[in-house]
Formats: structure tokens, sequence, C-alpha cells
């Protein structure tokens, strides 16, 4: 299977879906008045909510503008991960998502720690409802566990985001939209599900309306999930909560307010991963449940969100929207540390480090918006202008490791056991880091008609971005980038009612903290993002796809130009200086396919590629898989069998590498230090069987051939290994 896909992964994927693509084409309306259910969903709906849909598509998505757009009109590529497709493939968190939507991927270099990547490039930004939450991954205080109970749909915008998300990377942004009380009647689900590695989960969700006339209601979803790991001595405790109401304060006037509380607690974490080295430079091969962890560590955190959304539509079809939301993640973490490099035979060669912070992100965000439709030159189109400010406090404090008369060697790590290893005694939490993050911006833009088969979208948005800050080992800085302008142009054709292309030319910031030889910060990194394609509906909208080429390039990337004396101390105190150079390319494709193709049939099936090179020439980023394949189907029986639905999927990825600047002499011999993983696929099955009308039971079987792999390696030989094969079931009632 693995030298299947690895030879033709785009070969089978076209395999696959031209026929489906054939046959919508062929069928016209009396196909689909024949062969597909009725869906009475208006389009505003849509793009309200996935619920009840019952697809893997949707009819509109904000992400990529501040307007409600039509993925086919929309000059970006976009994938939405529907509430159908969640259920089906039972994805319980926001990694779950990255691993199966197409062109983005997971970097997990610790159990509880990880980067989320696209196109070559990390994404900075995780959105909720459209504003961003900024994220830095050194100090992620449970971002890649945010629970899917308490979210409708994931909705992902590949490439420079600027317009909406502010400073970040030519990557992607990933958007995750609230449930919302909608109901005007009593209902809701309760689920219970049990798992591989003793796991328990139960989930309710119920919405309810709190006046006769339904013009307030309610809705409150709590999660539960608890279970041991693969990994020795690891285990996990994860609880959300989340309320919200909506109240129609005129037939034209919504309020809605909600707030959501995620506690998650892991029990021995790895703090960095497993050594890939022996000292003679031959390769480790350890069983997927080494650790390098203390059954003492631990890595509590906590992030209560709270929002508040004001929209009224006026006569004339305008929309005025005000936005308001806090943020507050806290993290408690007590971790072990091992580096080095082991000996074969008496796994001698490591050391620890024990570690202990305390941190608190406070985000306080703004976003005002005005948009709505406008006549010119006797044609109709639409704009949108806001304005948004976020302000992020940051504060680290760590805590000192005392051992005591305890030993705190390793020994030998081939025998490492780490409930043995002794408890240090921690001190008081003292100062460690502290920053503060403010961002102000005004957009605008508008889709204008130009004729009717073609829609030109132009839009810019002006920032204003300070950060400052100091810790314990860094001096005081201050890194102030105003005015920066932030363009966004797409142009849209309809070629027929089923095909259109498009184009777009989209841009990011990212500011550097960073020197030139004159004492003057650098100016931000520029990504700047080129995109053309094509895409698709059938169906009467049903299915989706599309196809993309796509061409990134950051510049003014700082690099060490040599050493200044700033403060006249003489060579002794030099300080380094950094120069603005042509920075990365990124260059590829992707091809995507979402939908009901048939009654009771959702399909999902995607294929990208890009070549990503620095300045030099050299792959840059090379841990990231340069190729993605991901399918996923699922179909309900005909006739006798019609309350089974089964399904499956394949995720595969391409050949991923790094060369370790700190591989043993003997590796660097050998083969210059290079650590790597061949492609490979994992195959994952579903199985729902409808009980009553009311309750079900679900079946998912993840990595079903027990394919073992890296989650992903770090600099200095770390490894970690992601999970085997996993099986959960569950129950779930609807009422």
């Amino acid at each position: 299977m693995n030298k299947q896909f690895k030879m033709k992964p785009l070969a089978v994927l076209v395999s696959l879906t031209l026929p489906l693509l054939a046959q919508a084409q062929s069928g016209g309306a009396e196909q689909a008045a024949t062969v597909l259910p009725s869906v009475q969903v208006s389009a505003q709906k849509l793009s309200d909510t996935t619920e009840g849909s019952g697809s893997y598509t949707t009819g509109k998505a904000r992400t990529a503008t501040p307007l409600d757009m039509s993925l086919r009109d929309t000059p970006q590529s976009v994938s939405v991960m529907t509430q159908q497709r969640i259920e089906d493939q039972g994805l319980t968190t926001v990694t779950d998502v990255v691993n199966n939507v197409i062109g983005i991927s997971v970097n997990q270099y610790e159990t509880n720690r990880a980067g989320f990547t696209a196109r070559g490039f990390d994404i900075t930004n995780l959105i909720i409802d459209g504003i961003p939450t900024t994220w830095e991954q050194s100090w992620s205080s449970g971002e890649v566990a945010s629970s899917l109970a308490i979210y409708d749909r994931v909705e992902v915008v590949r490439g420079a985001t600027g317009l909406t998300t502010g400073a970040g990377n030519p990557s992607a942004a990933i958007n995750m939209v609230h449930k919302r009380a909608t109901s005007k009647v009593l209902t809701g689900s309760a689920e219970i599900g049990i798992g591989t590695w003793n796991e328990r989960r139960a989930q309710i969700d119920v919405s309810t309306p709190l006046n006769a006339a339904g013009t307030v209601r309610g809705r409150v979803v709590a999660d539960y999930n608890q279970r041991d790991s693969w990994i020795d001595l690891a285990e996990s405790k994860n609880k959300t909560i989340f309320a919200t109401l909506e109240a129609d304060l005129t037939p034209q006037t919504l309020l809605a307010v909600g707030f959501s509380r995620q506690e998650t607690d892991p029990k021995a974490p790895m703090w960095g991963g497993l050594p890939f080295w022996y000292t003679d430079g031959s390769k480790t091969n350890w069983d997927v449940s080494k650790t390098t962890s203390a059954s003492w560590s631990d890595w509590e955190t906590s992030y209560n969100n709270g929002y508040v959304n004001l929209e009224h539509t006026f006569d004339n079809g305008w929309k005025a929207r005000a936005y308001l939301a806090r943020g507050d993640r806290k993290g408690d973490s007590h971790l072990l540390y091992l580096s080095g490099v082991p000996d074969r035979v008496t796994g001698l060669g490591m050391s620890s480090f024990a570690g202990s912070y305390v941190t608190r992100t406070k985000q306080d965000d703004v976003n005002l918006q005005l948009n709505g439709p406008f006549q010119l030159f006797g044609r109709k189109h639409e704009a949108a202008f806001g304005y948004m400010h976020s302000k992020r406090d940051f504060n680290s404090d760590s805590r000192a490791a005392d051992f005591g008369n305890a030993s705190s060697d390793v020994g030998n790590f081939n025998n490492w056991n780490g409930a043995t290893f002794p408890t240090p005694k921690w001190g008081a939490a003292t100062f460690y880091e502290e920053s503060t993050t403010k961002q102000e911006a005004l957009y605008g833009m508008a889709r204008f008609s130009i004729i009717d088969p073609l829609k030109v979208t132009l839009g810019a948005r002006v920032t204003n971005f300070e950060q400052t800050g100091h810790g314990l080992w860094s001096p005081a800085y201050v890194v102030k980038n105003n005015n920066e302008v932030t363009p966004y142009a797409g142009i849209v054709y309809d070629l027929n009612e089923t095909y259109s292309v498009y184009g777009s030319y989209t841009s990011i910031f990212l500011p550097q903290n960073l020197k030139d030889f004159g004492g003057k910060i650098l100016d931000p990194i520029e990504g700047k993002a080129k995109e053309v394609g094509i895409k698709s509906e059938y169906l009467d909208g049903r299915v989706n796809a599309s196809l993309a080429v796509f061409d990134i390039k950051q510049d003014n990337l700082g690099q060490a130009g040599g050493l200044v004396d700033r403060d006249g101390t003489g060579p002794l105190l030099p300080e380094a200086y950094y120069v603005g150079t042509k920075g990365s390319t990124s260059r590829g494709f992707e091809f995507e396919l979402n939908g009901e193709l048939a009654r009771g049939w959702n399909a999902t099936a995607g294929y990208s590629r890009f070549r990503a090179k620095d300045a030099t020439g050299a792959d840059f980023n090379s841990v990231y898989p340069r190729a993605l394949f991901r399918v996923f189907t699922s179909y309900q029986l005909p006739g006798a069998l019609s309350k089974l639905t089964v399904g499956g999927g394949v995720n595969w990825e391409s050949r991923t590498y790094t060369v370790d600047p700190a591989a043993p002499a003997a590796a660097v011999k050998a083969n210059g230090g290079l650590i790597e993983q061949d492609s490979f696929a994992l195959v994952n099955l579903m199985a729902r069987y409808e009980i009553s009308d009311k309750l079900s039971a679900q079946l998912n079987i993840n990595n079903v051939t027990d394919k073992t792999h890296f989650g992903m390696f770090a600099a200095y030989g770390a490894i970690t290994y992601a999970a085997p094969r996993s099986t959960s079931l569950s129950l779930k009632y609807k009422f």
C-alpha cells in the first residue's frame, strides 16, 4: 500500500474523482431530482451552521474575507470540516481536524505541544468566530487539544490571510466557529463512549427556548474525556463546558453571548522527545510506548473564553456587527527533559533537567464591522468595512528544582523507568518572561460585479503593531510597526453554471525582534501569495471541487550580518546585527472534492504538493510533508440495510527529513546526520447503526494497519511516535 501511494497518489485521486465528476455532469437536473434527497436549507442558514445538513460541504464561509461568500466565489483555497464529517470520523480535537484536512499538517513534536503547518510555513493563529487568538507554540496551554464539541465547523483558508488575521505567516488560517442557540424547541443529544487505552467519554448538548415565543434561546454543551496512553505512565483528563444565549431583540437585531471553559490535565507528558541516535551512529528503534517522562510530571492548563456578538440588519440590506471577546489561558507545569545520545550497550550518555513554569495569557478583542450591498453604474456590488483591536498580555514564572540528596542521574536509558525517578522539591515561582502585544487595524473591501460572470474583489488592511517585553535572560525590547498595509485582490470569472476560474494576490506580515547595523528594528517579514485555479459546483451545489496553483514568497527575513559594538565596551561584548534578505519561496498545487455524490453517499478527497526553498535554493522546513493525499467517504446502505452507514479513508503523507546538527560523528560520516521518515499511509474505518430513530451506535477504528510512524521529529535528534491502532465505540441518543 505504501509503495502504491508513494508512486501514484495523484493518479489514484484523479481516477477516483473523474468518474464522479462525469456522473455529476451527465446526470443534470433529472439525476439530482431522482438520486439526491431534497435538502431544505437556505444559503443563509448554511453560512450560520452545518448542523443537520448531513453534508461534507457547505454553502458559504467567512474566513478568507469579511463577507459571507460561497466556496466557489472565494478566490482562495478554502476547506470546511462540517459537523457531519466531524461526527463520521469521530474527531474530537482541533489536532484531529488538521490531521484530516487537505493541505495542512501537524508537527507533533511532543505529547502535548505541536505546531500546525501549511505550504511549508507555520500557522501562527488559531481563530474563533473570525477573531484571531495569538498562539505561541513554545508556551502552549492546551491549544492543540481544543475540543470540537463546542464548534459547529472548522473553516481553513490556505495562503496569506493578512486581511482578516493581521500579523502571521503566509500559511493558512484555521477558524473554529461556535455552535449556536437557534432551536425554538427543546432538542439535543447525549453521548457516551469507550475506547482503546481505557478511554471514557461523555458529552451532552442541549438547546431550548427560554420564552414562549422562542425569541430567547439557550444552549449548553459539556464534554468529558479521560484515558491512558500508548506511552508509558501517560494519561490525560480533559473537560469542556460551553453555554450560549441568543436573543432576537427585534426582528432585525440579534444578540448572542457565550462562555466556554476548557481544562486539560495530562499526567507524565513528554517534554522533548526520544533520542534518534546511539553514540556509534546507528539508529535507535524504541517501542512506541517508550517515554522520557517521570510519573510526577504534569501540565495542567485552562482556557476561559467569553464573547458578546450584536448584529443588526438595516432595511437596505446593510448589516452592522459588534463582537467583543475575552480569552484567559493558564498553564502550570512540572516537567522533565532528557537530552543527549545514549550508548547502545550501556545506555549511558543522557542528562536530565527538571523545569516548572506558570504561564498566563490574557487577550481582549474588539471587532466592529459594517457590510452590505450598494449600487454603482447600474450594477449591485458588496462592501465591508471594519475596525479591529487586540491586546494580549503574557506572563511566565518559573520554579527551581532541588533534588536534595537524591540522584538526578539518568543512568541506563535503555532501561529507563520514569516511575522511579526522584521527585524534586520545587521552589517558589519567580519571574521568567513577560510581553504585551497590541494590534489595531482598519480594513475595507469591495466585491464588484463588473459583468454578470465577472466579480472583482479589492481590499486592504492598515495595521499598527506593537510588542514590548523582557525576560530573565533577555533585555527589554520594543517592536513597533505602524501603518503596515496588507492588500487583497481577487478575480472570479464564471465560465458557466458549473465552472469558475479565479486568481488572487494576498499578503501578510510578521514582525521580527532583530536589529540592523544602526540599531533599528528590522521591518517585518513580508509574505506574498499568488494563486490561480478553477472551482466548480455540481448537483445544485451539493458537491464542490477545486484545483489551485500557488506561488508564495516570504521576503525581508532577518539573517545574521556580523557583530557591532553598540555600547562602547569594545570587542568583549559585541552584539549581533541582522540584514533583511530575500527569504523563502513555496510553489505547488492542490486539488479537493467535497460533498454528497449520491443519496446517502458523502465523500471528501484531496491531494496537495509543494516545493519550498530558501534563498540559497535549499529545502526549508523539510520536516513538513511536501505532499498529502487524504480521502474519506461514508455511505448509508439502501433498502433493508438503511440503518447501517459504513465509511473509511486513507491519509497519506510523503517522505520527511532533516539534518541533525547534533548528530554523533559516526552518524555524520555515515549519512550526514540525516533523520528521515519514508512516506506512509494510515487507514481509518467507521460504521454506524441506527438502533432507533433516536439511538445510534458508532464504531471507529483509526490506523487499522497499526502503522508505526513518527508524530514528527524536531532538531537535535528528538523524535516522538504517533498513535498506533485505536478503536472507539459510542452510543448517541438524540431528543
